[in-house]
């Protein structure tokens, strides 16, 4: 296990000093790529993702046998705003069904042969109403970080972070509209389906958020203490710990994304070992992965949020290391490479 956090500043020098992936075997990846028989780049993005892998895996023939799916819970104050179609009960409900294996998390994570865990994070203590005060203090950020950074298992191979909480589209608009700019209409989606008028609310809570605590952000903590939640953060926080350790990561939807542009604030390298699994149906995601230079590998309409659709890109990052690592060289199969 690493060693627990200290402090904020502790966090932030984790996170800059974290070390690259291997070099040595992203070279030896991408020898072995050249070398098997199919034609040059016919597997496309499959070809990269492998040797991505190897890279952070220091191996040239890589293989994911122990992935793991963290989903990570907590409430807002500022559902309070009725910026959710749902009572913030709902939360604590979903959590049981997850730990019941009921939601389509279980049956994604099930598929992928992943191990899954559940972090319920202080339900009946929602973080506080941002367009009224810092949604954490720094403790409690802390807290929640930590919370992630020390779910992560570290004889994982890949991991995938999803989340739960009625109303956390909003404060990760908030982080988005913080982060990047433009007008928060342009970070405020749907969410889980409110009406013309929900959504109109939805940005005035997100425009008020940002101009109370804007001019108080330096980087990607002060902005997830101001107007994240403590799932948000313990999605950072676990991210993190998966740069540290050399585990890569698969990025799910805007919220997930929203965590990961706070890291990408505070430190500019702290998502290489990342890929973004899927686009969601929610309006800001393209926005986001756009501004964190990720490619999604699916985009499938889902807004379902838990970790679903990086869960279900396990599948294709798989399916992209069986072949560089199963398949035959030109030499080891007899045929001849032209």
């Amino acid at each position: 296990m690493l060693p627990p956090l200290t402090s904020l500043d502790d966090f932030r020098s984790r996170l800059s000093k974290a070390s690259a992936a291997d070099q040595t075997a992203v070279d030896a990846a991408a020898a072995r790529n050249g070398q098997l028989t199919k034609p040059p780049g016919a597997l496309g993005r499959l070809e990269d993702l492998a040797i991505w892998y190897g890279g952070w895996r220091k191996t040239d023939r890589p293989e994911v046998q122990s992935p793991q799916v963290i989903v990570f819970a907590g409430n807002h104050g500022v559902t309070a705003q009725g910026v959710s179609a749902f009572p913030a009960e709902v939360t604590a409900q979903m959590v049981i069904n997850f730990e019941h294996g009921g939601a389509a998390i279980n049956q994604l994570a099930k598929l992928a042969g992943a191990r899954m865990d559940v972090h319920a994070l202080d339900l009946e203590t929602p973080v506080k109403d941002f367009t009224q005060a810092p949604a954490m203090s720094e403790i409690e950020l802390l807290a929640a970080l930590e919370a992630g950074w020390s779910a992560v298992d570290p004889t994982a191979d890949l991991l995938v972070v999803g989340e739960m909480g009625i109303g956390n589209t909003t404060p990760a608009a908030a982080l988005a509209h913080a982060l990047y700019g433009g007008a928060a209409e342009d970070w405020t989606g749907r969410g889980t389906g409110v009406d013309d008028a929900g959504l109109a609310n939805k940005s005035r809570v997100v425009a008020e958020g940002v101009s109370l605590h804007g001019a108080a952000i330096a980087d990607g903590l002060d902005a997830l203490q101001r107007l994240g939640g403590r799932e948000i953060a313990a999605m950072a926080g676990a991210i993190a710990a998966a740069r540290v350790l050399h585990i890569p990561v698969i990025l799910d939807g805007f919220i997930c994304c929203a965590a990961a542009a706070c890291l990408q604030r505070t430190s500019a390298t702290s998502l290489d070992h990342a890929i973004a699994g899927h686009q969601s149906a929610e309006s800001a995601h393209a926005a986001v992965l756009k501004a964190l230079g990720k490619e999604p590998l699916l985009s499938l309409g889902l807004r379902l949020g838990e970790g679903s659709g990086a869960a279900l890109a396990i599948q294709v990052l798989k399916g992209a290391i069986a072949c560089h690592s199963g398949m035959a060289t030109f030499a080891e199969a007899g045929v001849s490479d032209g």
